[in-house]
């Protein structure tokens, strides 16, 4: 969306022409009803495809009126900015192609207004597109990549499959927008809950979280004897897997990496819980390779629904050196598991609380996971660490 420095110098100099009116008359129309009409003519020319910019036009609900130039001025906001916010959503560079729509000139003075209200920086609204851009820009590339592929295969013979997918777009595009907004809302509302129940100020943006790597062993030797296909159904099966047992049992999926997931949790035992639930079913399914995971408990920077900090780059180094279908955390993970109750200090201790509480005619305590201190190692940028190996109890 930038401007060249001879189109930007013309323009400001008068000689661009003045912006459209909020309300024209039929007859400030009419140039561009002969333009619309040029349309299909015009990216012949260019080497666009009419069907193409029909589907576009049909998606984004406008027509190609303004330039990069023109939009940034009936927004009210410079071209600079304009194209910071547009090269922050993900878009490339277009020049002085008249390309942009009435819902470009409307985003840029939603989001310049949010900054002039004082309501964002401009800092912060630049990292609202690029958020928000990454975000949507891998959802829309499942869904044509995947979802749309599969829908529009053609019904009948001599059809092609660009005259299914306009049709097909037309039906769906309202409901999909719906339930974009419906999912959106649901994780705020979830979010902004999480965030309420910090402590202090500072713990909204540093805190304390269980931080937990999956990763499946042995994946780059799979990728040289699997086909293509093959190897991507194993990959989806395992994404899927993991977000659900993630999800289910209130973790939160931060990312997937193909062959690794990276989960958070509030807290420890929860975390525990899905690492374990997830070695179980992966070893349940002849299909899949082995699992390995690390842990870590403590301070974690979170940033555009990423996190990041020292524990994150130990709970990674960990699952480097787990061993196959086993589980490795850090010491402070292990102590949180011991604070909250879910594994015992060691099995001596275990079992002198048992005899305590027989003596008493009391119910011995339970524990859902077993910790066993293993040999101190050095990892690479971390210094010298010393791992558990997390399992479950017999009597969980």
């Amino acid at each position: 969306m930038t401007v060249d420095d001879s189109g930007s110098g013309t323009e400001a100099q008068g000689r661009a022409e003045p912006p459209p009116p909020s309300n024209p008359p039929d007859r400030a129309d009419l140039p561009e009803r002969r333009s619309r009409r040029g349309d299909d003519s015009r990216s012949a020319d260019n080497g666009e495809d009419p069907l193409a910019l029909r589907l576009e036009q049909l998606i984004l609900g406008a027509e190609r009126r303004y330039t990069p130039f023109q939009a940034a001025r009936s927004a009210s906001v410079t071209v600079e900015l304009a194209t910071r916010f547009w090269r922050a959503m993900g878009f490339a560079d277009v020049g002085q192609a008249r390309v942009l729509t009435e819902a470009d000139v409307l985003a840029l003075r939603r989001l310049a207004g949010l900054v002039e209200a004082g309501l964002l920086s401009e800092a912060m609204a630049v990292q609202v597109a690029r958020s928000t851009g990454q975000t949507t820009a891998r959802l829309a590339e499942w869904q044509i990549d995947s979802f749309l592929e599969g829908l529009t295969e053609p019904p009948e013979l001599g059809m092609t499959r660009t005259e299914v997918t306009y049709p097909i777009i037309e039906l769906l595009l309202p409901e999909l927008e719906e339930f974009l907004v419906y999912v959106w809302r649901r994780q705020l509302a979830a979010s902004a809950g999480r965030v309420l129940q910090a402590a202090d100020d500072e713990e909204m943006v540093d805190r304390r979280l269980a931080v937990a790597f999956a990763d499946l062993v042995g994946f780059t030797r799979l990728t040289r004897r699997m086909e293509e296909e093959e190897l991507g159904e194993l990959v989806e099966a395992f994404e899927t897997t993991a977000a659900d047992l993630v999800a289910a049992r209130g973790g939160r999926l931060i990312k997937t990496l193909g062959d690794e997931v990276l989960y958070v949790a509030d807290d420890a035992g929860t975390a525990a819980e899905i690492a374990m639930r997830l070695i179980e079913t992966m070893a349940n399914d002849e299909t899949m390779p082995e699992l390995r995971v690390g842990m870590a408990f403590g301070t974690v920077t979170t940033r555009m629904g990423d996190v990041f900090g020292t524990t994150v780059n130990l709970a990674s180094r960990l699952t480097s050196i787990a061993p196959r279908d086993g589980v490795l955390v850090d010491t402070a993970f292990a102590e949180e598991l011991i604070r909250t109750g879910d594994a015992p200090a060691s099995e001596a201790a275990a079992a002198e609380a048992a005899a305590s509480a027989e003596k008493e005619g009391e119910e011995p305590p339970t524990y859902r996971f077993a910790l066993q201190p293993m040999y101190q190692r050095p990892v690479r940028g971390l210094g010298v660490v010393e791992p558990w190996l997390l399992t479950r109890r017999d009597d969980s």
